[in-house]
């Protein structure tokens, strides 16, 4: 299936799970219908990364192209996805989401353009976590009803399992760092690992071997492709977020400095950084009020260290190292040249 072909597969999975459901909501009460309006928006934009891996890994491990159930399963992949993002920016308190404002930014002002008497910006955290919590059973839903045998769904739970446990301490990990002013690369490294990088790229991919019943050697194959390519995708991520054009990466120039986030970007700077530079980088990292003159001295300091040069340099090790296991993966000949294609994808730059 080319690339596109699955892309378009797993996004009427998606929309058709949730169409399902939608009736469910609705017949509880109308109240419930901008819960799934924001929703709706969210789920339009996406790469849809987390679903192609596992379709891929499913492919590499020798699952046939045409298998039911396996789309919706990886497809369900997005719901957790999406989870993840909606917590994610309460937590941050990101004001906008691939190019739209967050769900519970757009909850808020839903609640203070209706005139409500209670407090609007509590009103769309609270709506917005709960939204996050639907999301999250729903993956577990769509997997478990996605048509694949019984027990192929068993093998791949246990994988499922981790990946949100995961992902959640990963989560953690980035908050505490954030609290206590985390500055090592070793500690935002770790961030990176369970709270992106085996997320994205390796547990899909392993779940998606496991549902094909593949054997421990293609499994290890795609953990020395995935963990790797998944450092490199979000170091990617980290340097698009100062210094990637909005249009593409869908937030404010800069966002992530105002949200004062513990990158290895940020750390590396700070490795290199003399005491006024790494002074100035302390004082205005996670200002909220910091504007364009402020996103661009940061900006300066940045690549003035050599921090986003060092950065680079780690995207590069980190994508050949994944290249290098992916050429050596002992997996069927049609999933290598579309891995390869994702790998790009992943790590391109786009800023």
């Amino acid at each position: 299936m080319p690339m596109s072909s699955i892309r378009k597969e797993i996004d009427e999975a998606l929309l058709a799970f949730v169409d399902r459901q939608r009736p469910g909501l609705l017949a509880i009460g109308d109240d419930l219908a901008p819960l799934l309006s924001a929703l709706d928006v969210l789920l339009a934009g996406g790469k849809r990364l987390r679903p192609a891996f596992c379709y891929w890994g499913w492919r590499a491990a020798g699952g046939h192209e045409a298998q039911d159930g396996i789309v919706d399963a990886a497809a369900s992949l997005e719901l957790l996805q999406a989870s993840a993002l909606i917590h994610d920016d309460v937590m941050d308190s990101s004001d906008t989401r691939r190019g739209q404002p967050s769900v519970h930014r757009r909850l808020e002002a839903m609640a203070r353009d209706a005139d409500w008497p209670g407090a609007a910006a509590p009103f769309g955290e609270g709506a917005a976590v709960l939204l996050g919590d639907l999301c999250l059973s729903w993956s577990g839903e769509m997997y478990e009803r996605s048509g694949l045998a019984a027990d192929r769904l068993a093998l791949g739970r246990p994988v499922y399992d981790l990946m949100r446990t995961e992902v959640m301490c990963g989560q953690y990990l980035d908050l505490l760092e954030g609290a206590r002013g985390g500055g090592s690369v070793e500690a935002a490294l770790r961030v990176v690992e369970y709270k992106s990088a085996k997320y994205t790229i390796e547990r899909p991919l392993h779940l998606g071997a496991v549902l094909a019943g593949g054997d421990e050697a293609v499994v290890d194959a795609l953990r020395g492709y995935g963990l790797p390519l998944g450092i490199a995708f979000q170091l990617r991520d980290d340097v698009l977020g100062v210094f990637g054009d909005p249009a593409e990466t869908g937030k404010p120039a800069g966002d992530d400095l105002r949200e004062g986030k513990r990158t290895v970007l940020i750390a590396l700077t700070l490795e290199r950084a003399d005491a006024a530079q790494a002074a100035l980088v302390e004082r205005r990292l996670g200002d909220p009020a910091l504007d364009a003159a402020g996103v661009a001295e940061l900006r300066e300091v940045i690549a003035g260290t050599g921090g986003l040069a060092a950065c680079e340099a780690m995207i590069d090790r980190y994508a050949e190292q994944a290249g290098r296991a992916l050429a050596d993966a002992p997996i069927a000949p049609g999933a290598r040249g579309a891995l390869g294609e994702l790998a790009v994808a992943a790590t391109a730059r786009q800023s």
